[in-house]
């Protein structure tokens, strides 16, 4: 373990090549994904973490929890993860933090699941901090998750090397490895979240601007895996239509990913406006039982229109994405939700929905495996 992780951060550390990888032609990204199984998994957060500090930190990582949920995810014929990354991670600890990113990727291929890797994300709390995490917020949907790069960073120029650094870092050690699907490099880049958190002044313009270099910083490590950044909303049809960062999202991707949670007959509008682009096409998130995304309308789409799915949520826990949008503005504090909006299996390891995980089954080829026995 040691001399692996010591080549990992050897890798981090050598001298890039002069000239840096170029975005894929639609060829090879078509190539690359006919290699593929068709793609099924979720966006995985453990069920002990509130976010991803919790995930990863040194104090908090759970390398057993990991492999029970993940072989809960293998028992259905989950094939891969979307796993969030946070930049302070690498601040604070590179090497802690490569040591367990590498120890997590090996429990994800323990269970035949290869990981697309989120670097950066601009969702929820926008003044992240390393170190011990407040607790679940009573009754709100991912009341802990925090932004990458908070709003002082990405505002502060000179912080933008540090940023550099952790994705040439990350993608340098990663960037060739087999046990890594992808490489996402921006969640949802331009999301506001309603002002709710401090946004950093101009963040839409901040982003626009930082996104190329993303792609730019990660293309320099010449990994060998796709990057993507997924659309999620406006127009996808009409460049006319097409705000700055969802331009340089579909400009900048190898493969083509995107969010949906509407019902079936939006779903594969959306999947059909980027078809077009003749690259291959992952949701990289669906699935909210109350918002009329579910696994027995979206599943047997996706893969009719052989596009990859991957879910919000896999196990209930302390992000309390099993409770709606709505809980952000009225916690369910008293009661309960009549039905789950995330999440596959229940804490204790029993499906929230029995027909759902045997659906999965069906669709993947799993056989009626009972989850429960690993």
């Amino acid at each position: 373990m040691r001399s692996r992780i010591f080549c990992l951060l050897m890798a981090c550390l050598i001298a890039l090549p002069a000239v840096a990888q170029e975005r894929w032609t639609p060829e090879k990204a078509n190539d690359w994904y006919a290699k593929q199984p068709w793609l099924v998994g979720a966006n995985y957060v453990p069920s002990d973490a509130i976010n991803q500090f919790e995930m990863f930190q040194a104090a908090t990582f759970n390398p057993a929890i990991n492999d029970r949920e993940l072989g809960l995810a293998e028992s259905i014929g989950m094939n891969t993860m979307r796993v969030f990354l946070q930049d302070q991670l690498w601040q604070q600890d590179p090497k802690g933090f490569v040591q367990r990113l590498d120890a997590f990727l090996n429990i994800a291929a323990k269970h035949h699941i290869r990981p697309m890797l989120v670097l950066f994300d601009s969702c929820w709390e926008a003044d992240p901090h390393p170190g011990p995490q407040h607790p679940p917020i009573p009754g709100v949907h991912n009341s802990g998750w925090v932004q990458s790069p908070g709003a002082h960073e990405l505002s502060d120029p000179s912080y933008e090397p540090k940023l550099k650094e952790y994705v040439v870092g990350v993608v340098s050690a990663f960037g060739k490895d087999d046990r890594v699907l992808a490489w996402d490099i921006w969640n949802e880049p331009d999301n506001m979240n309603d002002n709710r958190f401090g946004e950093a002044k101009s963040k839409r313009e901040l982003v626009a601007a930082m996104l190329p270099k993303a792609f730019a910083w990660a293309r320099s490590a010449n990994p060998t895996q796709p990057l993507t950044s997924g659309v999620w909303h406006d127009s996808w049809s009409d460049p006319a239509k097409m705000n700055a960062v969802t331009k340089i999202q579909l400009a900048e991707s190898d493969i083509i990913t995107f969010h949906n949670y509407e019902w079936p007959e939006q779903f594969e509008a959306r999947v059909r406006e980027l078809m077009p682009l003749h690259r291959p096409i992952i949701c990289t998130e669906y699935m909210a039982r109350g918002a009329g995304s579910t696994f027995d309308t979206i599943l047997p789409l996706a893969k009719q229109l052989h596009v990859g799915a991957i879910n919000w949520g896999l196990v209930a826990g302390k992000t309390q994405t099993y409770l709606p949008w709505d809980s952000w503005q009225h916690p369910y504090v008293l009661s309960q939700p009549t039905v789950w909006f995330h999440e596959v299996f229940r804490k204790d390891d029993t499906p929230y929905r029995q027909r759902e995980v045997e659906l999965m089954r069906q669709l993947t080829g799993r056989g009626t495996t009972n989850p429960g026995a690993m």
